[in-house]
């Protein structure tokens, strides 16, 4: 535990994995601000130091994890004519499942202040799941030129089935059910080939 007045290097990362683990461990019920900064072993007032309540810290977390996902899916466009079509989409797809995904979506959801900050951040242009379906299109656009995808397919259509289908299992996840990464794999394989 950092003594008072000692500074605890990289405090939101090391909240944020913190409550990854809460989640993933326990569920989403048992994330508190006293479950956190515990699991981080860091003063229990740290995280009402650093965000403006639990509803923010929770806010910051969904869009802090989007905006990972969102990179990842972004350097896709430097992947067109390496490995295959379906293995690099469904790296992208399942990048969405890591670190507690859907129990942290689902958090978010049940926690209507944090969903409200979370959806208005999404409408002023931080990343979220457009993000990746935007990257995803351009990546198979890409590989459509390089003819490595069939002209019958369209990326848009096919960027759009795989987010909404990740966005599906996420909102009706929950610890403890089946694994979502077989189906969406599965459904790559079957949208791009595989």
């Amino acid at each position: 535990m950092s003594p008072r007045g000692v500074a605890t290097p990289d405090v939101r990362e090391r909240l944020f994995a913190a409550a990854e683990r809460v989640v993933e461990r326990d569920g989403p019920g048992a994330l508190t601000s006293r479950s956190v900064t515990t699991e981080a072993a860091c003063a229990k007032g740290l995280l009402h130091a650093h965000f403006d309540g639990f509803d923010a810290f929770v806010a910051e977390l969904c869009l802090d994890r989007f905006a990972r996902t969102a990179g990842k899916a972004r350097a896709l466009s430097g992947l067109a004519g390496r490995g295959t079509v379906a293995g690099n989409v469904e790296a992208v797809a399942l990048v969405l499942f890591d670190s507690g995904g859907p129990a942290l979506s689902g958090l978010a959801m049940g926690r209507p202040a944090a969903a409200l900050r979370v959806r208005e951040a999404l409408e002023k242009g931080a990343p979220g799941f457009t993000a990746v379906q935007e990257a995803v299109t351009g990546y198979l656009e890409a590989e459509r030129g390089l003819g490595r995808v069939p002209e019958s397919v369209d990326p848009d259509t096919v960027a759009l089935a795989v987010v909404g289908t990740a966005h599906h299992l996420l909102m009706t996840g929950r610890p403890g059910a089946p694994d979502p990464r077989a189906p969406m794999k599965r459904l790559v394989a079957a949208l791009v080939g595989g």
